[in-house]
């Protein structure tokens, strides 16, 4: 027999083997084989024959067999076929960055040029006509990035090594159900040769070639296994001794008067409190159990844009912003991360979750523990930032929640920018990869905190986290949650925020030195675009889109073929104008829309002769507020333009745009809208004609816009299109009401605050606004600085509220967006006698004192 027809009965056999043992996963985008692509190199090439060819950086027989098996399965180029160039041939269609004598596979693998390579560049330069794509490709035998002391796991799994034959084959008996390919994108090696010679003349095209791939498979093997790692007690004593570090202990020696040896330790305990224990093995066990989870509680996680992910990923640290909703939400995005192969971010955690048992799974799969304020304790501060420095100096993904603590209402909360700001000062301390800051929409269709969040929004105490609460809620696993979305919004790059406000130049020495202003502005202007570019990730789901239409109703319940249609209108209506490029909306039809939400105990039918009604299950409105609110904001100047034609029935267009552009600073600063205001009037005309090729406005002979007749169908979809700004104005006006009432320099800022937040409990208690955010402190106070920024308030030295008659610019829009019964219900609501206002305050005072007594004793 030759040894051509043995080596093919040898392969044959290693290959059958190799299957009864080995289940490859292959991550990323499976490459095409009619496109050549040179993206990183120069031009494209002039037209070719082109073969396939591809790239490994070690040489491996198994790698290569396990190549091949794919490329079949694939219906690729197969790696083991010979590859033919004209009338050169090569054995086969596969190429090893590391030479390796192939005569005598016994011998050690050589530093010396891979002869395929040169022979293959000799044809091409030879050869005008002809081309090879390079298709690199990373095989990994298990995830595990390297822990510098641990031998068991340098041997039994994948690092950043060469593996030896002993070690390779313990990784095919050990991780043969884990193994992991990606095909990356080809590149051509005609182009790599002339850029070599346009830009390296110094260097031979084989050296630039292999320098060159090896970089970029380095690049592509860091975003799966991440960098380098120690352990937990390397990476505490390396910062225990670090300068920035020492520096601190001696100042905490002098100022509590105790050793260096005590105030060592006093830093020791908290890196402690602090350090994450990365583990793969904690990460592979959390992956087998959230994959039961998710299979038991959800229908299904459905994932949108996570290309962004992988192409930043090349270049950039990614830290990941998402919004924060659940518990789950950590758990949710590393699980998506994972299963796509790429690293899991280490997580910026509250220490209220550094429970026992609970902490240490936590810590294992990448959360590292901050205390919600350290603010006057300058140990802490200290070892924390220095922490948080050798984090973004090893390139590690990251990940933390910008808006701190969880929403209890469905809107995105005002920008916590404390980590933020110290991300931004370690990059201006030394900075290895650009920085993006990658906001990530998570959507859910029921919340396991969801009745606790209507407790706490209603003026129940702040329920403690808690192993014994974490069992309460596993009780719920049996319900069904529907599907979870997660959507990858649009990037925001921390240079281009630095550049933009003039501080990207600037260069910070020390871990306590302060960050300019210019940098805090970029932080700050980042942060609310990072929240902009979450909500422009919204994904409307059938429940969000439920409760925005039925919550809209005075009785919560509607006809089912009226539901049916002003679904349909929401649909048509999002599809035509995308809030953004990056909205999802649900394929539903309205019945099957109805259907879901009825299988997940929402929503109720009500049998009628007349035909069925529609309506929110009993004690469900309240929760459901908070998917209504998740989507709110991608149908609010919609719903504005709606309530302004419907109240007054007639309306021009320039008292239209006059209004809408005199509230739009207030609902973007609450909602985090995305329009700027040269963008605003462009955006308004197009709603107004969307609405009027739906026929839920029309147009006069004068243009004005005009509402259709009462009674009508068309004129009961506009007013429940009109619903959902109303509560927004209704708080607007209330606050406008209580500074008015007192009189100019008669109330301070908080406590205008503090009425708001009274009278709009007592609103929603009286007139059944079923809304949380009539309880959410934070609208308020976003309402009142939005009225400062735009100069129609001030505050005087005493700390009052001052205005003039400019003031009466924002309220005397009032009765062209609310009724007259609400106008004076409101008004009355918000008057308060001087005794009245006294007693309230001091009671208010009382309250919080106690609060703060108790939060002392903790």
């Amino acid at each position: 027999m030759s040894k051509s027809g043995f080596g093919q009965i040898y392969r044959r056999l290693s290959s059958k083997l190799l299957d009864l043992v080995v289940t490859p996963h292959v991550l990323g985008e499976v490459p095409s084989e009619s496109v050549s692509t040179a993206t990183a190199i120069g031009t494209q090439p002039p037209s070719t024959t082109k073969v396939v060819c591809y790239v490994l950086q070690n040489y491996s027989r198994s790698n290569a067999l396990l190549i091949d098996a794919e490329t079949r399965r694939l219906q690729l180029a197969p790696a083991l076929n010979p590859l033919l160039l004209g009338t050169h041939k090569e054995k086969a269609s596969i190429l090893f960055l590391q030479h390796h004598n192939e005569n005598n596979l016994l011998s050690p693998p050589t530093h010396a040029f891979p002869p395929r390579l040169l022979r293959l560049i000799e044809v091409i330069e030879q050869h005008p006509e002809m081309d090879v794509e390079f298709i690199p490709v990373t095989v990994l035998w298990g995830r595990a990035p390297d822990k510098e002391d641990s031998w068991f796991k340098l041997l039994f799994t994948d690092t950043w090594a060469t593996p030896s034959k002993v070690k390779q084959l313990m990784n095919i008996g050990l991780h043969g159900r884990q193994a992991y390919l990606e095909f990356h994108q080809g590149q051509s090696l005609r182009a790599l040769i002339e850029h070599a010679k346009a830009t390296h003349a110094n260097l031979s095209p084989a050296t630039y070639i292999i320098n060159t791939l090896n970089n970029y498979l380095d690049g592509q093997r860091a975003v799966v296994l991440g960098p380098d790692l120690s352990d937990r007690r390397n990476v505490m004593h390396s910062l225990i001794k670090s300068e920035d570090v020492q520096e601190a202990i001696r100042r905490e020696s002098l100022r509590s008067k105790i050793s260096m040896l005590d105030a060592e330790r006093r830093a020791i305990a908290y890196l402690n409190e602090i350090v994450s224990d990365y583990s793969h093995s904690a990460v592979r066990f959390a992956d087998m159990a959230l994959t039961r989870l998710w299979t038991q509680l959800y229908d299904g996680v459905e994932v949108h844009n996570f290309s962004t992910v992988r192409e930043l990923a090349k270049d950039y640290q990614i830290i990941y912003t998402p919004c924060h909703r659940s518990h789950i939400d950590y758990l949710l995005l590393s699980y998506v991360i994972y299963k796509r192969g790429m690293m899991v971010p280490y997580i910026a955690a509250g220490d209220n979750l550094n429970m026992p048992f609970v902490g240490q799974l936590l810590r294992g799969g990448g959360a590292f523990f901050i205390r919600r304020t350290f603010r006057g304790n300058g140990l802490y501060t200290t070892v924390f930032k220095e922490y948080l420095y050798s984090i973004l100096s090893r390139n590690t993904p990251l990940e933390y929640f910008i808006e701190g603590g969880r929403s209890r209402t469905g809107r995105l909360l005002p920008p916590k920018t404390g980590m933020l700001a110290m991300t931004v000062h370690s990059h201006l301390r030394g900075k290895s990869k650009p920085i993006v800051f990658l906001p990530t929409y998570i959507g859910y269709e029921r919340l396991m905190e969801g009745s606790t969040y209507v407790g706490e929004m209603q003026g129940k105490p702040k329920e403690s986290e808690s192993v014994i609460g974490i069992f309460k809620t596993l009780r719920k696993i049996e319900r069904i949650f529907g599907k979870v979305h997660v959507n990858f919004g649009e990037p925001v790059f921390l240079d281009e925020m630095l550049q933009k406000y003039g501080a990207d130049q600037i260069k910070i020495e020390k871990n306590d030195d302060p960050i300019p202003q210019i940098v805090s502005d970029a932080v700050n202007d980042s942060a609310h675009a990072i929240l902009e570019n979450i909500n422009r990730a919204v994904v409307i789901n059938p429940v969000s889109l439920l409760s925005l239409i039925l919550l809209a109703t005075p009785k919560h319940t509607l006809d089912e073929e009226i539901c049916i249609k002003q679904l349909e209108v929401y649909q048509n209506l999002v599809k035509a104008l995308p809030y953004d490029e990056r909205t999802q909306v649900t394929a539903l039809s309205g019945k099957e829309i109805i259907a879901y939400g009825l299988k997940l105990k929402l929503i109720k039918r009500i049998k009628h002769v007349l035909g069925d009604i529609i309506a929110i299950e009993d004690n469900q409105a309240v929760l459901l507020t908070y998917f209504r609110n998740n989507i709110l904001h991608a149908f609010v100047l919609p719903s504005l333009i709606a309530a302004l034609v419907e109240h007054n029935g007639c309306i021009r267009r320039s008292d239209l745009l006059n209004v809408i552009r005199t509230l739009y600073p207030f609902l973007k600063a609450e909602l985090y809208l995305k329009w700027q205001d040269e963008q605003l009037n462009t955006q308004i005309c197009a709603y107004v004609e969307a609405l009027i090729q739906a026929h839920l406005i029309a147009v006069d002979a004068e243009n004005n816009l005009v509402s259709p007749a009462p009674n009508t169908e068309d004129h009961n979809q506009l007013m429940v299109l009109a619903a959902p700004v109303m509560q927004s104005l209704e708080r607007y006006y209330m606050t406008l009401a209580l500074i008015t009432q007192r009189g100019s320099g008669n109330i301070s800022t908080r406590q205008v605050e503090e009425l708001s937040h009274l009278v709009g409990q007592r609103l929603s208690v009286l007139y059944e606004f079923n809304s949380p955010e009539f309880f959410d402190k934070a609208l308020f106070q976003s309402f009142i600085k939005v009225l400062t920024q735009q100069g129609y308030i001030s505050t005087n030295d005493d700390n009052a509220i001052v205005f003039d008659e400019n003031f009466q610019n924002v309220a005397q829009y009032a009765n062209l967006v609310l009724d007259d019964v609400t106008l004076q219900m409101l008004q009355h609501i918000t008057t308060f006698s001087d005794d009245e206002l006294k007693e309230t305050l001091d009671a208010v005072a009382a309250q919080q004192a106690k609060r703060r007594l108790k939060r002392k004793k903790k």
